[in-house]
């Protein structure tokens, strides 16, 4: 692949597997303030992309990657967070007004917070189907061309984030974020955690229906009386 070549092809591989990217950023970015701040999002949004693209890399060694049925037991990921914000809701309403979450640089500062890990997994699980294109895209460039498709990639995270950061503050779109955004992005989230398990075959029908209703079970149990916990420390 000549170099010429390719920044057009680094913009049309991102655009054609990150569409569905928006969405996701669109949803987290309306959490922000509330569960969220703006860096967990654009760190674990970054993160996660990062981790894509090195899982990608062995297309260009000629190396092996994971088989798709163990990179999409990644699905697991979204769904247990999404049920955590089902399942205990008064999470969200402590760290909305607690004073402590709010204005300490430990929390608001971290890169390695739970909010960013939670971004970043849902980025990877989300990505099974970038590595699909994007391991024999690397194979088929030569190392400037790889160096310049990356570069082209990590670039557009960025126009990512930052165009579903604003597409938040347009009124019709914040209006209705405000109003349902709390109740839609938790079932979003286990929509796209079952959507990515089956497409890729990870686990079967019924044999998620039982993992998640032990994850249930899991989430409650140990995310139940957490930020009381945190408040208390």
């Amino acid at each position: 692949m000549s170099l010429i070549h390719a920044i057009p092809t680094g913009l049309t591989a991102f655009t054609a597997t990150n569409l569905d990217d928006l969405i996701i950023l669109l949803l987290f970015f309306s959490q922000v303030n509330t569960t969220f701040r703006r860096h967990h999002v654009v760190l674990g949004q970054y993160l996660g992309f990062f981790a894509l693209v090195i899982a990608s890399l062995p297309g260009f060694f000629g190396g092996i990657i994971l088989p798709p049925h163990l990179i999409g037991l990644l699905g697991l990921a979204p769904i247990v967070f999404g049920l955590s914000r089902i399942l205990n809701p008064e999470s969200d309403d402590t760290t909305e007004n607690s004073p402590e979450i709010e204005s300490s640089p430990s929390t608001s500062t971290s890169i390695l917070s739970p909010q960013t890990y939670s971004v970043a997994a849902v980025t990877i699980a989300n990505g099974t189907d970038n590595i699909g294109i994007y391991v024999p895209l690397f194979a088929n460039s030569a190392l400037e061309s790889l160096a310049i498709i990356i570069g082209v990639f990590f670039t557009l995270v960025g126009v990512w984030c930052y165009a579903a950061y604003k597409l938040t503050h347009q009124p019709a779109i914040a209006e209705f974020l405000t109003h349902y955004g709390n109740l839609l992005v938790p079932f979003v989230l286990i929509g796209l955690g079952v959507f990515i398990i089956l497409k890729s075959h990870a686990l079967s029908p019924l044999a998620l229906l039982a993992i998640t209703i032990c994850l249930i079970g899991v989430v409650k149990k140990n995310w139940g009386t957490k930020p009381e916990e945190n408040l208390a420390e």
